[in-house]
């Protein structure tokens, strides 16, 4: 039951994403149109301490109007390494340099509409480096208990899915 895509072409585009429409062949051999959203990858990061508290971000997203703890996250420049780019995001956005980071998962968040990969890390390392440079993203940055992640997840303050996943794979990683 596999959908192919026949060809597609550009209806929108800026430096962030590219609106395509798509000519899927379905597999009964109907066709229809599909629109979909290329975008750049996205690199994601956080550390968790020796307390086993992870770094996380309060923040406003205006698109949904609501507020919910984040990690450190932004798109992956041209010829950029996703994890250069994590290490990166988080310097900026946190005010703490990374050490060595682990790739902890790669999603999907919206493959129906989108090919956007979003490519988590995270380290148990991190070095205070002052106050954040892109202090504009959060209005607070917190080492969180890494242990309240889930029932923060199922009271809806982690809501981004991207987000709420690999929290719950570090949870898994550091507290079984």
């Amino acid at each position: 039951m596999q959908w192919t895509n026949l060809s597609e072409h550009t209806v929108y585009e800026n430096p962030w994403f590219r609106v395509n429409l798509a000519d899927v062949a379905l597999p009964d051999g109907r066709h229809l149109d599909h629109f979909l959203i290329r975008l750049r990858p996205v690199a994601v990061a956080t550390a968790v301490n020796e307390a086993n508290e992870v770094l996380m971000l309060w923040r406003h997203r205006f698109i949904t109007d609501s507020w919910g703890w984040e990690l450190a996250a932004g798109v992956v420049e041209d010829g950029e390494e996703t994890a250069a780019a994590a290490a990166r995001e988080m310097e900026e956005e946190t005010g703490w340099r990374p050490g060595p980071l682990r790739h902890l998962l790669t999603v999907e968040p919206s493959n129906g509409l989108s090919d956007a990969r979003h490519h988590l890390y995270w380290t148990d390392e991190a070095t205070r480096v002052g106050h954040p440079q892109d202090d504009f993203e959060s209005s607070r940055r917190e080492w969180v208990p890494l242990k309240l992640v889930p029932d923060m997840i199922a009271r809806g303050e982690v809501p981004a899915a991207n987000m709420a996943a690999g929290l719950l794979m570090l949870h898994h990683l550091r507290l079984g």
